[in-house]
């Protein structure tokens, strides 16, 4: 069985996901320029042909709205009339995957097709299924990156599909960023998306409400924030062996019953509540742990919360 954590063309890399770097010697191919288009020209879409440009690639793009390419044909990139006229390997990232089937409708049997527009596994699954009766090598990959940071080393894209396809055209994609292969399953990128999105949604939020909280006090954003940062290196710390926790089901703790959180959280909705602002982001997290502790994991620790968010 495929690792789940391979790159292409090298060894297993370690189980946090840290990608091979851009450059390293570990599975590196000749990079030679290739011919390569690029569909949607939103701002990761240019973001994506630019550094395809900068390295060197002959590059074709194509956007609904043709003043888009103006800057990337002034740079080198060539401006397709249709997208009857791309060919080879071709790369999309546009806004929605029903924007996206409407032009795939007319790219050519025997294209390699990189999808890089955002949507669910199903939806990844069903462009495969697609793709396949169309004749058309099909890889789905998700940005985990800024536009700014395309190109960058910084940039981590990552990608499920047949790996001899993806082997195929790493050298263009190493252009855009590390590679990262998840395995054959192209719904899995996807589903990595949202997942780590989810985590930089809530953590982000959290520090909304934090900045909230504290601010009806008086206390700035530029007080505060250094602590926080302090705080979540520390926080950052219970991720592993939290994860190691939800695989075997060993909830048991020394360190800080959920009992004990549940009522710190109610603690955090009652302050909130009393110093006039919403409570939208700690309450459904109190309701999770007070769920979980009527279900019998009050004497567990943290990670037992997991039994219940399993539940639908």
């Amino acid at each position: 069985m495929l690792d789940p954590y391979v790159l292409v063309g090298t060894p297993p890399i370690s189980r946090y996901l840290s990608p091979v770097k851009r450059g390293s010697s570990i599975g590196a191919m000749e990079k030679i320029p290739k011919p390569v288009s690029v569909l949607g020209l939103g701002r990761m879409g240019s973001a994506l042909a630019g550094a395809l440009l900068g390295a060197g690639h002959e590059v074709t793009v194509w956007n609904r709205s043709p003043g888009k390419a103006a800057a990337l044909a002034g740079r080198g990139a060539k401006v397709a009339g249709s997208v009857a006229e791309v060919t080879g390997l071709v790369l999309t990232c546009l806004s929605t995957y029903d924007d996206q089937q409407e032009v795939l409708d007319r790219i050519s049997p025997g294209t390699v097709l990189v999808n890089l527009t955002s949507g669910t596994p199903e939806q990844a699954r069903t462009a495969a299924k697609w793709a396949a009766s169309r004749d058309i090598a099909y890889v789905d990959g998700v940005i985990m990156a800024v536009p700014q940071g395309i190109g960058g080393p910084s940039a981590n894209i990552l990608y499920g599909g047949a790996e001899a396809v993806l082997a195929e055209v790493r050298p263009v994609l190493e252009s855009l960023g590390a590679v990262t292969y998840l395995g054959e399953d192209v719904g899995l990128p996807a589903l990595y998306d949202l997942a780590l999105l989810g985590i930089m949604w809530s953590t982000m939020s959290g520090y909304l409400h934090a900045l909230a909280l504290v601010g009806t006090e008086g206390v700035t954003a530029e007080r505060f924030t250094p602590l926080a940062l302090g705080w979540l290196d520390a926080v950052k710390s219970f991720l592993p062996p939290m994860g190691e926790e939800t695989a075997t089901g060993a909830y048991e703790t020394e360190v800080s019953a959920l009992d004990i959180n549940a009522a710190g959280l109610a603690l955090l909705v009652e302050a909130s509540r009393a110093q006039g602002i919403s409570t939208a982001v700690p309450r459904p997290i109190r309701e999770l742990f007070d769920r979980a502790v009527a279900q019998g994991h009050g004497a567990h620790g943290i990670s037992s919360v997991f039994e219940v968010i399993k539940q639908s």
